[in-house]
């Protein structure tokens, strides 16, 4: 007779997974062993898999890697499971019930281990903007066993007072290693998240941007880099040598064959245009059929833009026709050396002029049908080539009309480009648009929501997808996926982590403008009587940015989710308990029981269970009395929990018939509340008789 399963209360041991997979594939080079304890281990014979994969292995020849001391330990530190959770947070969410978004105050290594299992595979893009190692402190220590104030005090930076000793400078001789240290786990752990389409992008500056690259060739996999782009922020006219006002973003693929094979085309609508086709359908309200003096208009207008404008790039775009604005194209054969034939011209039916490089379609059976379709515009006569028009609004048979869905509801589909690597936007238009929202400057170098929206839109290709930044900081990942929504419609939940790093402990070391900054946070929240770290401002720019963009939006199919979950990283909700049994010869219930800590709720054993199942961290939940017992449903009766210490049989055969009327796949319970071994077994077998389908679980 068996018992009910008990649920892995910790996170996922990467290792034993990787060994699993290596022994379905190569049974033979995996072994079983006990251990001392008696529990049972597997052992790889690396001799037998070289040999197994002998035409692809490097047998002794040396490879390019990147190398540094602590290396093998960060590997090691991204593998290795951990015993924690994440405890709910009502009071500090918005929205908890209904929103999709999530909020982790925590490390961010462990954050990552305990969301794994509940987002493997299903995150289409990820934003970091880690530290960039310019000399000052790094907050991401490593030291599972101990908190942050206690690791930095054994690793020698911070006295018995908890006051910091040194900063990771250039002086120091792991300046490089420990950044490196810190990022690698937390890199490889993001690679576990990227849904097979999807994308990371990662902010850096000079300082670490040659180790990241390597870095990253080395996680990600070198065929999967994208591209480099270099972010101009603006000139620094005190520079000695040259202006350094750039930084970085590096975007890799999960797989950038899988996105070859979905035929993946990145594109955006060119800046100005959709100002431009608003100014053309006021026009032709107003001019009715009259193409001519709608012309005239669209020029003043265009003249009258300032320099600035986005729209006054696209002036070309003045002539106007029943499909909009457009402008003359080239119509030749892109490098030279293209068709020649005969284009006769309809009033002096003689053949128009070839244009040097030869016509840009193949054959004249293509030319035709261009004319036909009203692409190809001639001129008054035959001495010069035919005009080919670009509409600001493709239409069928122009050259990129392919990249362009038409029947996107009814939002006209615009002028589109490929963006390049190289972009402008000064550093001070994010450092006013917060100074705006929060009041006061509270943020030193935010990024720029705008620009990170039009990156997101352009990576995410229309599709929508999860969004996540494990190094949310000033919370801009959150305010960027808000404004992408309420731009296009599209639905992008984000999962944001932030250490809850102390200002007071930032406002030491901090000079000039940056002390008056942490000065500025301080003093706020100080006034709404809330924690003095950096993750209690995220969640403050989070929500006025939430807000802010639900009052000034625009129609569209977006669901208006600006809300979070918030959770924390803390110590499991259980605590061991070994019992001991009367005398030598009296069965005891378990040799090992697990009991609530008293400080916590049912709410924080649900998410518990959440992260045990690998269940989604939004899924909605209901709370509902069941012979006579509370019993939590999750995502419309997917799983039912109950966590009552005392579980009699009228409530294990209602749970039983609720799950199968319901299809649930699993109903999880605590172990203490069956009393004994017999009660667990009389449960399984009420669960394997009334409702097969269903897997009572114990925690």
């Amino acid at each position: 007779m068996t018992k009910p399963d008990k649920l892995e209360l910790q996170s996922a041991d990467v290792t034993r997974k990787n060994v699993e997979a290596l022994a379905a594939l190569f049974p033979h080079i995996v072994t079983e062993d006990r251990a001392e304890d008696g529990t049972l281990v597997h052992a790889v014979d690396f001799e037998a898999l070289r040999q197994e994969l002998s035409d692809y292995v490097a047998d002794g020849k040396e490879v390019y890697q990147i190398d540094w001391p602590g290396k093998l330990a960060a590997e090691f530190a991204s593998n290795a499971p951990i015993s924690k959770t994440l405890r709910p947070n009502r009071a500090d969410s918005v929205d908890f019930d209904t929103t999709q978004n999530l909020f982790v105050e925590g490390d961010n290594l462990e954050a990552l281990k305990l969301l794994q299992e509940s987002y493997l595979g299903k995150v289409r893009l990820i934003y970091i903007d880690p530290p960039y190692n310019t000399g000052g402190d790094l907050v991401y220590r490593d030291d599972f066993s101990s908190s942050t104030q206690e690791f930095l005090w054994k690793s020698g930076q911070i006295n018995d007072a908890g006051e910091k000793l040194r900063s990771n400078t250039e002086a120091n001789g792991r300046f490089h290693s420990d950044w490196l240290s810190m990022i690698y786990p937390r890199l490889r752990l993001a690679k576990r998240f990227l849904a097979q389409d999807g994308v990371i992008m990662v902010s850096i500056d000079d300082a670490e941007q040659a180790s990241l690259r390597r870095l990253m060739d080395e996680v990600f996999g070198e065929q999967n880099f994208i591209a480099q782009l270099v972010w101009e922020k603006g000139r620094k006219n005190d520079a000695k040598l040259f202006s350094i006002g750039h930084e970085y973003v590096m975007v890799y693929a999960k797989s950038k064959s899988a996105l070859k094979e979905l035929k993946t085309v990145w594109r955006e609508e060119k800046p100005g245009a959709r100002e431009i086709w608003d100014e053309y359908v006021r026009l032709r309200g107003l001019h009715g059929d009259d193409d001519a003096a709608i012309e005239g208009d669209l020029s003043a207008w265009f003249s009258a833009l300032p320099r600035t404008d986005p729209s006054k790039k696209w002036a070309r775009y003045k002539r106007v026709d029943a499909n909009g604005p457009w402008r003359d194209d080239n119509i030749s054969w892109p490098g030279g050396g293209g068709p020649r034939y005969d284009v006769i011209h309809p009033v002096t039916g003689q053949p128009c002029k070839v244009p040097e490089r030869g016509w840009i379609w193949p054959d004249p059976e293509t030319m035709k049908e261009k004319i036909r379709l009203g692409i190809v515009v001639f001129r008054d006569d035959h001495t010069e080539p035919p005009l080919r028009k670009s509409h600001l609004r493709p239409v069928a048979g122009e050259e990129d009309a392919e990249d362009y869905d038409q029947s996107v509801g009814d939002e006209v589909e615009l002028a589109v480009q490929v963006r390049g690597t190289y972009f402008y936007r000064q550093s001070q238009t994010s450092v006013k648009h917060l100074r705006a929202l929060m009041g006061v400057q509270v943020f030193n170098n935010p990024k720029d929501h705008d620009v990170l929206s039009r990156l997101f839109e352009y990576v995410l290709g229309g599709k929508g997808g999860i969004v996540m930044d494990f190094f949310a900081g000033s919370g801009t990942t959150a305010e960027a996926a808000f404004d992408l929504c309420a731009r296009t419609g599209l639905n992008c939940p984000v999962i944001l982590v932030q250490l809850p790093e102390l200002l007071e402990d930032n406002l030491k070391s901090a000079t000039g403008s940056a002390k008056t900054t942490i000065q500025n946070a301080i003093k706020l929240l100080q006034q709404l009587d809330k924690p003095l770290n950096i993750a209690e401002l995220t969640k403050i720019r989070i929500q006025k940015a939430g807000a802010q963009i639900l009052a000034n939006r625009k129609p569209s199919d977006w669901n208006g989710d600006v809300g979070f979950r918030a959770f924390a990283v803390d110590t499991s909700n259980f605590t061991d308990v070994t019992t001991t049994p009367d005398g030598a010869d009296q069965e005891t219930m378990f040799d090992l029981v697990e009991s609530i800590k008293s400080d916590r709720t049912g709410l924080d054993v649900l998410f518990e269970t959440f992260i045990a199942s690998g269940l989604d961290l939004s899924a909605p939940i209901g709370l509902e009395t069941i012979e006579g017992h509370q019993v939590y449903s999750v995502d419309d009766g997917f799983l039912l929990a109950c966590f009552d210490d005392q579980l009699d049989d009228e409530l294990i055969r209602a749970l039983a018939q609720r799950a199968a009327a319901d299809a649930t796949q699993r109903v999880v319970v605590k172990d203490t509340g069956f009393g004994s071994d017999d009660a667990a077994i009389n449960a399984h077998q009420v669960f394997e008789q009334l409702s097969p389908d269903t897997t009572l679980k114990v925690i």
